[in-house]
């Protein structure tokens, strides 16, 4: 009957380091690639095809591009913004791909009396419905007043970005009761990065891993392609660019680190693939920064490695116990910076309230995490006037 594309949680542009934003991008340009090749009726991308509301206008070129290759193969592309790509006043760069004619955003719809009405995009006897995600899950609460405008005799695809009940395990956060979801025939989930089913509930895993721990469990992207005439309807598409390498090294003495991972890597091909390094202990000699990492990343350019992700959270240095008398428990902060500038005598120590109450300044919304974290760093400055 229908045969379309499930597509989620591209997040172009999301990561910071090149290498992976390119292998990013090109994971997505291989999912239309199949698409193309598959002549499917059309395409759904269920949310945050972007990783901001506002991306740069690199990505949004390379972007353009991809789509217009859609447009030109006659395949229509359905869309919903997602918690990254969506912004409050309604209006971000997915408007844009909508009016040069790539996509259509499906989202259509009108209040009556406490519930939200959802109309259809009808595409060739398919009804697809859709409401966007929001930051911090504030659409569930939306969700729950849905209803759908009736397309009797459709094949009804219901497109959402969100958790539902069903996926969120023990996450302790609010999660859409797929029981009190309208009766669609084919939910098109995103926003969770899993590869889940329940029923004709489906997350199809983002077309990137989008972080370290991500590229460490899913290794690479997927999408689906449900073709409704097999009696298997879901067909995964597995998006393997570049072989995964973990590594995961305990180390006590820092200053002997460096030559004990590269000894692991050493161990390893690691040529053309991605490797993980993920570096845990509890320092006994030393501290984090004896650990030469520029050497270990080198090490790994001269073996060809297509790039190295560090992961050191849970490296750790020896705890040394502060005995500090506080006598005013309203004021802590205030009294602890007064025993630290006692015991530390500076000039600088005045400055200490100014840099905490600069560190307090909020990301505002679809601002970047590297843009946020250089304006941070520009009111440090001014602060300590170099």
């Amino acid at each position: 009957m229908v045969r379309f594309a499930h597509i989620s949680d591209v997040h172009l542009g999301g990561w910071k380091q090149q290498p992976l934003q390119d292998l990013n991008f090109q994971s997505f340009k291989k999912t239309i690639e199949i698409c193309i090749s598959k002549r499917l009726d059309f395409v759904l991308i269920a949310g945050d095809l972007f990783d901001s509301a506002y991306p740069p206008i690199e990505t949004l070129k390379e972007t353009f591009a991809e789509f217009k290759k859609l447009k030109e193969a006659k395949i229509p592309c359905f869309i919903i913004a997602g918690s990254h790509d969506y912004s409050v006043s309604g209006k971000t760069f997915l408007d844009v791909l909508e009016k040069a004619g790539f996509c259509k955003n499906v989202l259509d719809f009108e209040e009556k009396e406490e519930n939200i009405i959802l109309n259809p995009t009808i595409y060739e006897g398919v009804a697809i419905y859709g409401y966007p995600g929001k930051k911090s899950g504030l659409e569930i609460q939306d969700l729950r007043k849905v209803k759908l405008n009736d397309s009797p005799g459709m094949f009804k695809i219901f497109m959402l970005h969100t958790t539902i009940d069903k996926a969120k395990g023990t996450l302790p956060i609010d999660a859409m009761e797929t029981d009190l979801l309208p009766p669609a025939d084919y939910y098109a989930l995103g926003h969770l990065h899993i590869d889940f089913k329940y029923k004709n509930f489906v997350y199809p895993g983002p077309v990137y891993p989008n972080n370290f721990q991500e590229l460490e469990d899913l290794q690479h992207g997927s999408f689906y392609i449900i073709d409704t005439d097999q009696e298997n309807p879901l067909q995964k598409q597995e998006l393997k660019l570049k072989e995964v390498l973990s590594f995961e090294i305990k180390v006590k003495n820092a200053l002997t680190a460096t030559d004990q991972i590269i000894s692991e890597l050493d161990k390893k091909d690691i040529e053309d693939k991605i490797i993980l390094l993920r570096v845990s202990g509890e320092l006994e000699n030393g501290k984090n920064s004896d650990i030469k990492f520029n050497q270990i990343e080198e090490y790994a350019k001269r073996r060809k490695a297509y790039f190295l992700l560090k992961n050191t959270h849970d490296l750790k240095t020896e705890e040394v116990e502060l005995e500090i008398e506080i006598k005013d428990i309203d004021n802590v902060e205030e009294e602890t910076i007064n025993i630290y500038s006692e015991e530390n005598p500076s000039d600088l120590n005045k400055l200490i309230p100014q840099l905490i109450n600069n560190l307090s300044i909020e990301k505002q919304e679809g601002e970047k995490t590297d843009v946020f974290e250089k304006r941070l760093l520009e009111e440090a400055r001014k602060i300590l006037k170099f």
